[in-house]
């Protein structure tokens, strides 16, 4: 189960404690806001792409969008999103549960810029119905992959 790969990635930071399972889903943005009693913008997405044949995560704060022309100079090509059956197959999480713990080997993982407005963020830990609050630091120091900061999205006006 992948909850399973994220908390036995996670423990070796002594952070597994921190992981919060709900009786709710947490698939979304919405979704996991509401579980966990914080602004959606708090949430950090992981969002998967292919670039060449290769399947990256950018993990992104939750009121954040892919803006195209920045992804397209940060990566030399088109925002090309995973499906669904990629997604689990190449990251190694089914979509709703995407982080970057406990992910395939050779999956690299960019943090963008919008995260670093806020103290802590909260990723998923693998599964549609879990979190973890993280400070940005220790999200940049324990993200598996971790490959660097990107500038690839915009903010809501």
């Amino acid at each position: 189960m992948s909850i399973e790969k994220g908390r036995a990635y996670l423990s070796q930071f002594g952070v597994e404690d921190k992981i919060k399972e709900f009786d709710v889903s947490s698939a979304t943005v919405e979704l996991a806001a509401q579980a966990l009693g914080v602004e959606g913008k708090r949430i950090a997405k992981s969002l998967s792409f292919k670039v060449g044949d290769e399947a990256i995560i950018i993990v992104a704060a939750g009121d954040a969008k892919i803006d195209n022309p920045k992804y397209k100079a940060a990566f030399s090509t088109k925002a090309k999103m995973l499906t669904p059956d990629e997604v689990e197959s190449m990251i190694g999480h089914k979509v709703g549960g995407v982080c970057p713990f406990g992910i395939n080997d050779g999956v690299k993982t960019y943090l963008d810029e919008s995260l670093k407005r806020f103290e802590t963020v909260f990723p998923a830990v693998g599964s549609s119905n879990s979190a973890v609050e993280l400070t940005v630091d220790e999200l940049e120091k324990i993200a598996q992959g971790f490959s660097g900061w990107v500038d690839v999205c915009k903010l809501p006006e």
